[in-house]
């Protein structure tokens, strides 16, 4: 079968198309073949050696699959193993959740990965309250894209979204962000500030890391919590010191999905909870960014160069 495999570590160069033996599915797993694969930016780093466990070489990426079986019937499935990228692949059977009538391919994606961490970041790590301020950085991404609209239908007063570009600022605006500022490190604290009447906020959700890690805990009110699910920035988590916490009982808490996913109640129960809201018009997944699997490499490329919003897409 066509696969696309890593053999060394690096950037979107490493990628290559190749033909591989077809997996074979043991006890409580499924062979599927594979409808779409999403991309997350976690797959950059896996790519480069940078994620935790680092894979063994060669390896074939890609974390999320949907797959339509011979009757119609559609199902999504993470495996945070890897394989995804590929003609076929294999699932868990216990992983795998029904996609709804209405719900395409590339939006089932979007909710999985990247709508699974929305949820949480908002739901059960910040543990949002109605009208709270909500800052939202990289909100034209996949997660943050989802973060903005999950935020205001939880309840928050006021969601401030961050972005890099006028373009992607005005479509977190579209999404039902309140506000959207430059998501720049240099003079991010003040943007933030003046974006919610000069008054510090009650969370940020925190993807980009270095110093707009800090300046993000920076902007928290007295009880507020920074919630840091990524380093898009590639420079790193600066060091907290607890006493500074403790000056304005502010939180940091750290998200990894894969984790998560091990508590009863965290992954079917809010997927599923996402498909109505999907269906209702309240959640709009972003995913406009479709290619085919031989064109992985520009598909890696772009992302990184963030000249995606929302979610990107492989085809085979």
């Amino acid at each position: 079968m066509r696969a696309v495999q890593c053999a060394r570590f690096g950037g979107p160069e490493v990628l290559e198309l190749v033909q591989v033996p077809e997996p074979m599915a043991a006890d409580g797993q499924l062979l599927i073949d594979v409808s779409a694969a999403g991309v997350n930016f976690a797959d950059t780093s896996r790519i480069a050696g940078s994620y935790r466990p680092t894979p063994q070489l060669p390896f074939i990426p890609g974390t999320e699959v949907v797959r339509r079986t011979g009757d119609g019937h559609r199902v999504l499935a993470p495996i945070f193993g890897g394989g995804g990228f590929a003609e076929r692949a294999i699932v868990e059977a216990a992983d795998a959740v029904t996609v709804p009538d209405g719900v395409g391919d590339a939006e089932a994606l979007a909710l999985l990965v990247q709508g699974l961490t929305a949820w949480h970041v908002l739901k059960s790590c910040a543990r949002i309250g109605r009208g709270e301020t909500v800052v939202v950085n990289a909100a034209a991404g996949g997660v943050g894209s989802l973060a903005v609209q999950l935020a205001k239908h939880f309840g928050a007063g006021h969601v401030i979204a961050t972005a890099s570009t006028p373009d992607r600022r005005d479509l977190a605006l579209s999404l039902g962000a309140d506000v959207s500022v430059s998501s720049d490190a240099d003079g991010y604290a003040q943007r933030v500030l003046d974006a919610n009447g000069g008054r510090p906020v009650d969370i940020v959700l925190e993807s980009i890391g270095g110093r707009v890690f800090s300046a993000g805990l920076d902007v928290l009110e007295n009880f507020g919590r920074l919630v840091t699910f990524g380093n898009a920035s590639r420079e790193g988590r600066p060091s907290v010191d607890p006493n500074a916490l403790a000056d304005r009982n502010v939180a940091v808490i750290g998200f990894w999905l894969r984790p998560a996913l091990s508590v009863p109640g965290t992954y079917a129960e809010p997927l599923t909870e996402m498909f109505t809201l999907m269906a209702a018009g309240v959640l709009k997944p972003m995913a406009r960014a479709v290619y085919p699997l031989d064109d992985a490499r520009r598909a890696f490329g772009d992302l990184l160069a963030r000249r995606t919003t929302g979610k990107v897409i492989l085809r085979p």
